[in-house]
């Protein structure tokens, strides 16, 4: 049986106080409903719906339009009018899994424990039990079987006791959906078409429904606020953190460590405080990573250290490298073996090769520099002449003295020397010296300036 998902997301989201629709406030820089799309395509369904409501633009503009069907709810009358304007998206032969766009924690193993229970024909429906189980729907059970559920609005004192609740995430056939969708009333506290009355419709039409729990109740915690955002915000870092914890990183203070994206870690990785990563980021074994870094969309091979305040985007740094502190890696960046990016260097599109050094405030953009090349402070590859990019050549063992400026094109050949000071505009040839600078002139006598 095919699967389809709807994701319920129409909801405006007053409480957080946003002209953000709701479901696109973030979790570790993803919007919320961002999370619970992949987790949908984690299952291999190639059928989902979003259905929208308030800032449909916004969320066409954020979200792949390609990736799901879009339904719009124009009027909000309640779950079971959302799930009923997806219908056309929901083929009678399929199961429906129903999810919500602001519950980004759910995983895909609680949403595969839940589709293995489901019944052949009939409902599977994910609970959990709460020490405080206010404002949820209660699970209404006989001699163990589930019979109904109840909105808490409408519940007696007796069924409030019930600390079993509705999540509103289920699986259901696609034919019986629709028909239960069909008879659904609004004679409710809410005047409401309620999707949890489809249970008690099950249960007297004699099919089966059975139950499956999250591991974590935050799972299934949405967000109404921006204290409950925060409070989604800091189980998915713990939840990350743990993860890198358990595959061979050590952590000053797990608390402030921040994952926005994939990370991967080798063994005895060492962590500092405030670091945060941002996309697909590899680190390999032996690693350091010092405090207040950011990584972004990079790799970074063994053995390599990266000092305290440095940042690194889209770069990719080899084994036993130093890089830092206050370190800049821009894209394209490639540091080889052993090199050294030292205070406020800054890379952009160039390769700096095995244990060559670029230890003090220098730019080095399109440039490619090979082994055992030393740039020394304040060294500028200058490749921009105001519309269009140059590329910078130093070859192996190449001396760049302090406060050069190089004037791309330019090719400095192997053992080439650049004296300090020098502005370099022409190739310079194996084993030669460039020196390109001013004449000094020592005046005696010379007026000092006074003040008028």
């Amino acid at each position: 049986m095919s699967l389809s998902v709807v994701i319920l997301a129409a909801g405006k989201g007053t409480r957080m106080r946003s002209a953000l629709p709701k479901v696109l406030h973030s979790v570790a820089h993803k919007p919320m409903v961002q999370h619970v799309i992949d987790a949908a395509k984690s299952l291999s369904s190639k059928n989902i719906t979003l259905v929208y409501g308030h800032g449909g633009d916004q969320l066409q503009e954020a979200l792949n339009h390609n990736e799901v069907n879009w339904a719009l709810q124009a009027e909000q009358l309640g779950t079971g009018h959302a799930v009923k304007v997806a219908n056309e998206f929901m083929p009678n032969d399929d199961t429906v899994l129903i999810l919500y766009g602001d519950v980004p924690l759910i995983q895909s193993s609680t949403l595969e424990r839940l589709l293995a229970v489901k019944p052949e024909k009939g409902i599977a429906l994910l609970t959990v039990k709460l020490e405080d189980p206010t404002g949820y729907g209660r699970i209404i059970r006989q001699d163990d079987k589930v019979v109904g559920i109840i909105e808490q609005k409408d519940a007696s004192e007796e069924q409030l006791k019930v600390n079993e609740v509705n999540t509103g995430i289920m699986a259901v056939n696609g034919d019986l959906l629709k028909g239960w969708l069909d008879n659904l009333s609004s004679d409710n506290a809410q005047g409401e078409y309620y999707l949890t009355d489809i249970i008690a419709m099950a249960e007297q039409q004699g099919y089966a429904i059975e139950t499956a729990h999250p591991d974590n109740g935050m799972e299934v915690e949405g967000a109404n606020n921006r204290v409950q955002l925060a409070g989604l915000e800091r189980e998915y870092q713990r939840r990350e953190v743990e993860k890198l914890m358990l595959s061979g990183a050590s952590m000053r203070d797990p608390a402030r460590v921040d994952v926005r994206g994939d990370v991967t870690v080798g063994q005895d990785v060492e962590l500092d405080v405030n670091i945060v990563f941002e996309g697909k980021v590899v680190l390999g074994d032996n690693v350091k990573v010092g405090p207040n870094c950011i990584l972004t969309d990079c790799e970074i091979a063994d053995g390599t250290e990266i000092k305290a305040n440095s940042i690194i985007e889209s770069a990719k740094v080899s084994t036993n490298a130093l890089i830092g502190p206050y370190a800049r890696l821009r894209p394209g960046a490639v540091v080889g073996n052993k090199a050294k990016v030292g205070n406020f260097v800054e890379m952009k599109k160039s390769t700096l090769g095995e244990g060559s050094k670029a230890n003090h405030f220098s730019y080095l953009g399109d440039a490619t520099i090979g082994a055992g090349v030393n740039i020394g402070a304040g060294v500028i590859t200058a490749n921009y002449d105001g519309v269009n990019k140059f590329k910078t050549e130093i070859h192996d063992d190449a001396f760049v003295g302090t406060n050069s400026t190089l004037v791309a094109p330019i090719v400095i050949e192997k053992n080439g020397f650049v004296a300090a000071g020098s502005t370099v505009t022409k190739n310079i040839n194996a084993d030669g010296l460039a020196i390109a600078r001013g004449k000094q002139r020592n005046i005696e006598g010379w007026a000092r300036p006074t003040k008028d």
